[in-house]
């Protein structure tokens, strides 16, 4: 998942790859090729251009790279070298005939609806630990025609920075995101350690891709490359048709969710399962609490039988919040501090239309959750500063709670 050949370049030469890896518009991915060559496109960039991204693209991925793409970046980068009157290197040229011979522009036209990106998540040198971060995903094409869930949004891109941001946040702990589209933000989680991360759409087709790009990433069960304790799994789950009893069974410590504010008809539905699986983890936290607090009070006058029935509620829930009753003090305090942290949902969204927006904050605030905006409060770092398409200014990061 990590790329480490990403490592031996400088940050210029490492974002022109990452753009193209990510399929950014051609005239970025030549105006990155300017700052590597100090103003120009030269010979030596070119090179560079042709070794570590489209024969790599062409070879590597037996032919799977989207060839339309390279073909339109091949074309501009021609054009822009021949303008400046300097020299092509004949590899562009032999490329590019190969490409008018065998690449036609009506590829979607033909059934082909999916291609294969990589998101390249580019840390700073005091996350060294971390590396550089590469993620194959297969993602639609079709983006007008009813695929969406198949489609990196910003919101994803977002959501994902921030986990890879405060990783301590999300290590240990179980994760369930609504709507995962590709897949994006589980694969995140996975990389920080979540213990145990459940992935849910409620479209099949978004579904099986999302199976799909778990695969690439040596992140399916089947794969039999996870750590038993790195558990990802994907759920079929429409919001609209989830019961209450199933969504009490998912149980999670955190609920995420990427660009799902967006369809008025659907917030009522989304609420409905953030309420659910939110109000339960809140009422297991108070239960444990009073369970917890009248366990380690000497002046409780329960029965033996009582007490044993505390004891064994406190057992059962240790290894839910990975962490033993004790009777000191001072562990005892940790204990309840622990249990009385509220489980919260994290959703990031681009707010496209105030009126939805605030008719997702009425509905939530008709069923006791409360929104807090983030946006301003936490700093994310920027793993994607070679992306021209991502615009995170317009992301923002939401909390939401039960608060009754």
């Amino acid at each position: 998942m990590a790329d480490k050949e990403l490592q031996h370049f400088d940050p210029p030469h490492t974002h022109l790859i990452s753009a193209f890896l990510a399929m950014e518009p051609p005239d970025w991915l030549l105006s990155l090729a300017r700052v590597c060559g100090g103003g120009s496109v030269t010979e030596s960039v070119q090179r560079f251009i042709w070794d570590q991204c489209i024969s790599r693209a062409v070879s590597e991925q037996n032919g799977n790279f989207y060839r339309p793409y390279l073909k339109r970046f091949l074309k501009k980068l021609i054009v822009e070298v021949e303008s400046t009157g300097a020299y092509v290197l004949e590899e562009f040229y032999e490329q590019y005939a190969t490409f008018m011979i065998s690449v036609k522009d009506d590829d979607m036209a033909k059934g082909l609806s999916r291609i294969l990106k990589s998101v390249s998540f580019l840390f700073p040198d005091d996350c060294s630990n971390f590396g550089k971060l590469v993620i194959p995903l297969q993602c639609s094409l079709n983006l007008l025609e009813g695929d969406t869930g198949c489609s990196i949004w910003p919101s994803s891109l977002f959501l994902s920075e921030f986990i890879l941001s405060f990783p301590e946040k999300f290590s240990g702990k179980t994760c369930f995101e609504v709507g995962s589209g590709v897949g994006l933000v589980g694969i995140c989680l996975a990389h920080v350690r979540a213990s145990k991360v459940t992935l849910s759409d409620g479209d099949l087709s978004s579904l099986a891709n999302m199976k799909l790009n778990l695969d690439l990433n040596q992140l399916s069960p089947k794969s039999g490359l996870l750590e038993p304790s790195r558990e990802v799994e994907c759920k079929y789950l429409p919001w609209e048709s989830a019961s209450e009893c199933e969504l009490q069974d998912i149980m999670p410590d955190l609920v995420l969710g990427a660009d799902v504010i967006y369809d008025p008809l659907c917030i009522p539905h989304l609420i409905r399962v953030l309420s659910i699986i939110l109000r339960q983890r809140k009422a297991d936290s108070h239960a444990l609490d009073e369970s917890s607090e009248h366990l380690h009070d000497e002046n409780f006058a329960g029965t033996c039988e009582e007490r044993e029935t505390l004891d064994r509620h406190l057992k059962e829930f240790d290894s839910l919040y990975s962490m033993s009753p004790c009777t000191s003090n001072k562990s005892s305090d940790r204990w309840r501090e622990t249990i009385k942290q509220v489980p919260v949902a994290y959703i990031a969204s681009v707010v496209r239309n105030i009126d939805t927006f605030n008719y997702f904050l009425t509905v939530a605030e008709q069923a006791d959750l409360s929104v807090t905006d983030l946006s301003e409060e936490i700093q994310v770092l920027d793993l994607l500063p070679y992306m021209q398409s991502y615009q995170r200014s317009n992301v923002k990061l939401f909390c939401v709670s039960y608060s009754s």
